[in-house]
């Protein structure tokens, strides 16, 4: 799929620098933290291990403290913008690898998919030092999350909902922030104490052995996974993100009890996934 690893290392050195800066955000911290937070608990003996190593000491060996880290250094590695999304055409609510994933300057394998793929070539690589597989480890834990999250995949015009303009509970924002954070933190204001722990540790519960086994199905190969993660996403935004939510839109109840098991799930698919991959990673 796409580039060879060859070309998807130059690219990911030589090519970041000329990207621009995207108006997409990611997950807010909340779900991105309650993606490694549960994530981390499925993981094995061994990759568990690999993952303490690799953690910076100042996490303490909490994978969910770093989970934002990518969105922390954005400033910093302007390059790695275009990582966090990936944009499709209007309407279609499709994606192609092929045809989608590129930066604003046409440089393939910059997006969302081509980084999560980047970053298990790299992390494959352990224990060698040929990376910074930290780092590596940090933005393969933040990417997966961005690529459950439907915005994330969403149209091209719209920048992913960032343009479009609504009112979540009569407070203006943009439905793109509503579904990086303000449907997660009304579920933690009315269910979960503001508690990201308590909700982290609830959707958990809700997780079956079925589910695991259904969203850990693209095979023992980590390669196509996330083109599969992608087209989930850019459904879901049609399906739900998009719909009934045009511009000066007015949400609340109808639209926020409808979507936030959507959201929930998505949760949930990026932390049984992130945890596979790591599994897979580390053997």
């Amino acid at each position: 799929m796409g580039l060879s690893m060859n070309v998807v290392i130059v690219l990911f050195v030589s090519l970041f620098a000329a990207s621009a800066i995207p108006t997409s955000n990611a997950w807010g911290t909340e779900g991105h933290y309650m993606i490694c937070k549960i994530a981390q608990s499925y993981l094995t003996s061994t990759a568990s291990s690999a993952v303490l190593k690799l953690l910076p000491a100042g996490a303490n060996g909490d994978l969910a403290s770093e989970c934002s880290w990518a969105d922390s250094v954005r400033g910093a590695y302007p390059w790695s913008s275009a990582l966090h999304y990936v944009d499709t055409p209007d309407n279609l609510c499709t994606y192609d690898y092929t045809r989608d994933c590129h930066d604003s300057s046409g440089a393939s394998g910059r997006c969302v998919v081509g980084a999560i793929n980047n970053y298990t070539a790299q992390l494959r690589t352990y224990p060698s030092t040929t990376y910074n597989l930290t780092q590596a480890l940090m933005f393969i834990a933040h990417f997966m999350g961005d690529v459950h999250q439907p915005l994330h995949v969403g149209f091209t015009t719209d920048a992913g909902g960032n343009s479009i303009t609504v009112y979540w509970y009569n407070v203006k924002t943009n439905l793109h922030t509503v579904w990086d954070s303000k449907i997660i933190q009304t579920s933690m204001s009315n269910y979960f104490g503001n508690s990201m722990d308590t909700m982290a540790n609830s959707i958990k519960a809700n997780i079956t052995s079925t589910q695991i086994s259904q969203w850990d199905s693209c095979g023992s190969s980590t390669s196509a996974c996330a083109d599969t993660f992608a087209t989930e996403s850019i459904q879901n935004a049609c399906n739900y993100a998009y719909k009934d939510a045009p511009n000066n839109a007015y949400l609340s109840d109808t639209y926020y009890l409808s979507r936030s098991p959507v959201v929930n799930t998505r949760i949930a698919q990026g932390a049984v996934r992130l945890a596979y991959f790591l599994n897979q990673i580390f053997v």
